[in-house]
């Protein structure tokens, strides 16, 4: 089964995911099987969420990166060692989140030696074909607070007009695939990486995540 031959609108995972209520192990299993569009095709593996079955945090990024496609596990790059640093300074336990991106799938192009895999922003048709995924997981978890990270996972969970810079650090209350969420949006750590002042980048990330730490108290 593969919607990947169909048309752009008709992209989905839908087709591949477990029947009744499915635990996270065996949406993982379906979800390495996943052909709900073309991302499969030259990407590693799938990289599924990881963590607590029901963590009171739930975070979201984007997609994986080129260290996490070949690991096969969310957030392990170097946006992944920030992140946990500053979830701990912020007094969040990283253990205790579950983990997980909008998109399973690596999108990325070649660099011109083709010895580097630069990433490449899902479209919006990407990440609702996703969707399906991210819904069940957040049914499996049902987080107190979800952490939105980055512009991407905003648009995923909050719709097109999402401008992480207008909330970021604020307690966002939605209807998120038909359960009532708070969210905390920030910036993705990988942003923080490519900041010309990564101090202050930083800081700014700590401070949004300190928020969600007041939130969970």
């Amino acid at each position: 089964m593969s919607t990947t031959g169909a048309p752009e609108e008709a992209y989905t995972a839908a087709p591949f995911l477990p029947g009744g209520r499915p635990s996270l192990g065996a949406l993982r299993r379906a979800a390495a099987g996943c052909r709900g569009c073309p991302l499969h095709r030259d990407a590693t593996q799938t990289v599924f969420g990881k963590g607590k079955a029901h963590a009171r945090l739930m975070l979201v990024g984007e997609q994986p990166g080129d260290q996490e496609d070949r690991q096969g596990e969310p957030f392990v790059g170097p946006a992944g060692r920030l992140l946990g640093k500053a979830l701990e300074e912020a007094g969040l336990d990283p253990a205790d989140a579950y983990v997980t991106n909008a998109v399973k799938h690596f999108k990325f192009t070649w660099a011109e030696t083709r010895k580097r895999r630069i990433h490449k922003p899902p479209t919006l048709r990407e990440m609702s074909a996703c969707g399906p995924w991210l819904a069940a997981e957040l049914s499996v978890v049902a987080p107190e607070l979800i952490v939105v990270l980055g512009a991407t996972a905003g648009k995923a969970l909050l719709g097109s007009s999402f401008r992480v810079g207008e909330v970021r650090g604020t307690v966002l209350e939605r209807e998120i695939h038909g359960r009532p969420e708070r969210l905390v949006p920030t910036v993705h750590p990988s942003s923080v990486l490519r900041a010309d002042d990564r101090e202050q980048a930083y800081r700014g990330l700590v401070a949004d995540l300190e928020v969600a730490a007041q939130e969970l108290s």
